[in-house]
C-alpha cells in the first residue's frame, strides 16, 4: 500500500490530539495538581536568583559516582537535603507557542509511526478494529511510556505520571479510531 494512502489519517488524528489535549489541559484542568507550591518560594527564589544558573537539569546533591555513596559526608548530604532534581528554563513567560508548535510535531510523529507501523503489518480493506487496535497501541506507547520513566528516574509522582497516562489513552483511542475511519478501502 502507498505511503501516501494514509496521509489523511496521519493528519486527522494529529489535529483531533492537539484539539483534544487542549480541552483537557484548558477546560478539565486535570494536570494542575502535578505542580506543588513550596513553603518559602519568596525565599527559595531569592537563592536561586543569587546564583544564577543556564537552562539545564541540575541535581542537588551533585554526585553522579556510585562509590561516592560509601563515603559518610556524601551520605550526610542526602540525609541532609535537600535532595532534588531542579529543571532550570529561561527566565520569562513561558514560550507557549513554540511548547505547542513542538506538542504538535510531536504528534504528528506518534500519527505518522502509527501508520508507518500500519502500513507494514495490515492491507488495505484490513479489518477496521485491527487496524484500530494496532494504530491505538503504537499511540498509546508513543504517549504514554515516558511517564514511566519520569516516575522511575526522576522522581515525578506516580500521579502526575498516572494523569499523562490517562491523556494518553485518551490520545491514543482519538488516534485509533480515526486510523480505523479514514484507513483505505473502508
Amino acid at each position: 500500500m502507498p505511503f501516501g494512502s494514509l496521509w489523511l489519517p496521519v493528519v486527522v488524528s494529529t489535529a483531533a490530539v492537539f484539539l483534544v489535549s487542549s480541552f483537557l489541559h484548558m477546560v478539565l484542568k486535570h494536570h494542575r495538581a502535578d505542580y506543588k507550591k513550596l513553603p518559602d518560594e519568596g525565599a527559595v527564589g531569592d537563592a536561586m536568583r543569587k546564583h544564577p544558573a543556564p537552562p539545564g537539569v541540575y541535581l542537588i546533591p551533585h554526585v553522579l559516582d556510585p562509590a561516592a555513596m560509601k563515603d559518610p559526608a556524601v551520605r550526610k548530604r542526602y540525609d541532609d537535603g535537600p535532595v532534588a532534581l531542579i529543571t532550570w528554563l529561561r527566565n520569562g513567560p513561558p514560550a507557549m507557542g513554540k511548547n505547542l508548535a513542538m506538542w504538535l510535531a510531536l504528534s504528528f510523529l506518534i500519527s505518522f509511526t502509527a501508520a508507518y507501523v500500519a502500513r507494514l503489518t495490515l492491507a488495505p480493506g484490513a479489518d477496521g478494529m485491527l487496524v484500530m487496535r494496532l494504530t491505538g497501541a503504537v499511540a498509546f506507547a508513543g504517549y504514554g511510556f515516558g511517564y514511566f520513566q519520569d516516575s522511575i528516574w526522576k522522581g515525578v509522582p506516580w500521579a502526575n505520571s498516572l494523569r499523562g497516562l490517562v491523556d494518553s489513552l485518551i490520545y491514543a483511542a482519538v488516534t485509533g479510531v480515526l486510523f480505523r475511519v479514514l484507513w483505505p478501502g473502508t
